[in-house]
């Protein structure tokens, strides 16, 4: 098949794709951070380094776990069909998920970058092809994850909240205190790797899907290792760049943590995210670690948790597919004018 864009609109498309990477990392940097901050356990310039080296990180156990580029392919070919896949519904798509990241990241509202980006997918691919153009196994099993994420992130770290706090029963405060120190910064760094790993996955699978899309891409759908770095290196520096409103959402606003509680949360989140990474699941992780920040806080008491906050965070979560479609959508359709 022979090239069917030319060459400087496709370099076009591909910074696009990454600029939106670069967003996501700057948006969803809270994800990882905001608990390690918020405990004073880390300052904000080093808990964004922090993030930042571990999201990279994750692009090596990419390499060394190939199964776990599952993500990829369920956004390049898994939502819609990839042969109905065009620049302009690409376009739609990326520019539908930035507008939502934007309005949300101005407002200090911790919503999914990921399903913004699914979002601006089905909008744009609903404008060009119709219905007929989404694959419903794929997008159901993302909707899916909308509720299920955060519910079992949170139930996951009530549990981990009540075994660790059995385990430490003998244990003097201060010991404790030192020994969930050690633990909570060992599981941010962990929770850092698995947003890293399932987040870039979202932008190498719209970038591989390109390609194919347009002939530059030849034989099975996969993901060209140039793809693969760039968007690690994409989301590491943007989360280097840090979101201080949203990290100030999810560290002091929704409830207050202690290293334990922290460390219960980051370690929920991580086996969420990995189990999702695993099983080709687009999960957000904003929505996952705000349920286990909700858990940990839950499982100490529930008057902690500020549900007024939680409720007006489930209200923004429900909207973003949809209004992410509507501007993907939109954007579609302007690519027609040209």
């Amino acid at each position: 098949m022979e090239p069917t864009l030319a060459l400087p609109l496709l370099i076009g498309l591909i910074a696009l794709a990454l600029a939106f990477d670069f967003l996501n990392g700057l948006h969803d940097a809270a994800n990882s951070i905001a608990t390690v901050v918020s405990t004073r356990l880390l300052t904000p310039v080093a808990a964004v380094g922090f993030a930042a080296f571990f999201n990279f990180a994750a692009y090596f156990l990419s390499l060394a776990f190939p199964s776990l580029h599952k993500v990829a392919e369920t956004i390049g070919k898994g939502i819609i069909d990839q042969n109905l896949v065009t620049p302009g519904v690409v376009f739609g798509a990326l520019v539908g998920a930035m507008f939502w990241n934007i309005v949300t990241w101005v407002k200090g509202i911790p919503s999914s970058s990921s399903h913004a980006l699914v979002g601006g997918i089905v909008g744009a691919g609903v404008a060009h092809a119709g219905m007929e153009g989404i694959i419903w196994t794929g997008l159901n099993k993302t909707l899916i994850a909308i509720v299920l994420s955060p519910t079992l992130g949170m139930i996951i770290s009530m549990l981990i909240m009540l075994v660790s706090s059995w385990a430490m029963r003998g244990a003097s405060a201060r010991r404790a205190e030192s020994g969930f120190k050690s633990l909570h910064l060992l599981s941010s760094a962990t929770y850092s790797i698995s947003h890293g790993l399932n987040d870039a996955q979202k932008t190498m699978g719209v970038i591989s899907v390109l390609l194919y899309s347009t002939g530059y891409l030849h034989g099975e759908f996969h993901v060209p290792h140039w793809v693969a770095i760039s968007c690690y290196i994409a989301i590491g520096l943007g989360t280097m760049s840090g979101g201080w409103k949203i990290i100030q959402t999810m560290g002091t606003r929704i409830t207050k943590l202690s290293h334990h509680q922290g460390f219960s949360a980051s370690a929920g989140g991580s086996i969420m995210v990995f189990a999702a990474s695993w099983l080709g699941i687009p999960v957000s992780t904003t929505h996952t670690i705000t349920g286990c920040v909700i858990g940990a806080g839950a499982a100490k008491r529930a008057s902690a948790v500020r549900w007024g906050i939680a409720g007006n965070l489930l209200v923004a979560w429900f909207l973003t597919v949809p209004a992410s479609a509507l501007v993907g959508a939109a954007f579609y359709m302007l690519t027609r004018l040209f």
